[in-house]
């Protein structure tokens, strides 16, 4: 089975009450949009991701440099904006069933999102749905203060999304059914004996408001693991030298199996004890020829990729580079600005200090390099 994955980011954020809207919201450094769109991308049934956004944030939207998605421009209602969506979508070849999912809740696992694609294969829909926990009251004249006391909860469920839908019949039912749109899109369904409901997630809620935001936060903060990472490299002559993935003027140069770069490996080697994936002569050892003289940029480049496809992603990393010569000052913003472009993060999540060892040991006579770094992680899924 083939799915598109709508995410809807159209709405206008009032109960957020923030300057910046609720899909551009960051935890450790991803807005909420990434996320999601991090976690669709793990699933090879996704073949196109349509991002539903509103016109008022296209120039944040494009701060986000997206790639491989389809930008929609959303409509004035949640029913119009994923209208938009499936007018696209029509008319692509090879897309016979969609996902449906708000930006505002970023929080679904990977088991939920497998569940939802396996059970369309023999449903019309799925949606996923919670029980009601609290007690129920209902006002019936809120003017004279009256109520329904201990109203039954026993009928009543609430939904979530993702929903999946079959592409064409969600199509037919938003153009013939839009004034019975309530408040998601398995309210056009008049006969709900033809959709599969599944258990829902309480942790999959929705983001409203800022304490929900901060609930959210916790929850992450909750998931963080820290990583040191450490590497010294003898420094001779007739060697080039690489200093976190830059070409360092100098008489001498590092010696290593690979280019030598003690700041890239030792970055490397804090996101993997961060992740728990063991360390970087594990996965890329200097007895295989095939690594001799390899880039550690390119090392680098597949550990984040395989801990991005883990569900992981750095919150910071803070480096020191102890070094007599060079001098780390003269080169310190384009290190700060490489390694986050290497890592896929913000220069801000991303900190360099330049350390010398006052001429002492084999560092202070200008004989070696080292580089200590401590990289902190969230793991999303």
């Amino acid at each position: 089975m083939s799915f598109c994955l709508i995410i809807l980011a159209g709405g206008n954020s009032h109960r957020f009450k923030s300057n910046i809207g609720k899909p551009y919201q960051k935890l450790a450094g991803k807005s909420l949009i990434e996320i999601n769109v991090d976690k669709a991308r793990k699933f090879k049934q996704i073949k196109k991701i349509v991002l539903v956004y509103n016109k008022k944030d296209k120039k944040r939207l494009k701060s986000l440099q997206l790639k491989n998605i389809k930008l929609i421009p959303g409509g004035n209602t949640r029913q119009q904006s994923t209208f938009n969506a499936l007018k696209y979508l029509k008319n692509q070849n090879g897309v016979s069933k969609v996902l449906i999912h708000d930006v505002a809740r970023p929080n679904f696992s990977s088991k939920l999102f497998s569940k939802i694609i396996v059970n369309m294969k023999n449903a019309r829909a799925v949606v996923p749905k919670i029980k009601l926990q609290d007690a129920i009251k209902q006002i019936i004249d809120s003017s004279k203060d009256e109520y329904i006391l201990g109203k039954s909860r026993d009928n009543l469920f609430l939904t979530q999304t993702p929903q999946a839908f079959n592409l064409k019949e969600i199509y037919h039912l938003h153009k013939t059914n839009s004034g019975k749109y309530k408040d998601d899109d398995i309210s056009l369904y008049m006969d709900l004996n033809k959709v599969k409901f599944i258990e829902g997630e309480k942790s999959n809620f929705k983001i409203t408001d800022k304490s929900d935001f901060e609930n959210l936060k916790n929850i992450y903060k909750s998931k963080q693991s820290v990583g040191i990472g450490f590497d010294v490299h003898r420094l001779v002559p007739r060697k080039k030298l690489y200093l976190a993935g830059l070409r360092i003027k100098s008489k001498v140069g590092t010696l290593g199996h690979s280019d030598g770069d003690p700041v890239l490996h030792s970055v490397t080697d804090a996101i993997l004890g961060a992740c728990k994936m063991g360390d970087i002569g594990q996965m890329f050892s200097d007895k295989d020829k095939k690594f001799k003289n390899i880039r550690s940029t390119i090392l680098l480049k597949r550990v984040i990729e395989l801990i991005k496809f883990k569900g992981y992603f750095i919150n910071n990393i803070d480096i020191n580079i102890i070094t007599q010569t060079p001098k780390i000052k003269n080169y310190k913003n384009k290190m700060i600005n490489n390694i986050a472009k290497l890592c896929k993060i913000s220069k801000d999540q991303t900190n360099i200090k330049g350390k010398t060892t006052e001429k002492l040991g084999v560092i202070g006579k200008e004989k070696a390099i080292a580089c200590e770094v401590i990289c902190s992680v969230i793991k999303y899924d």
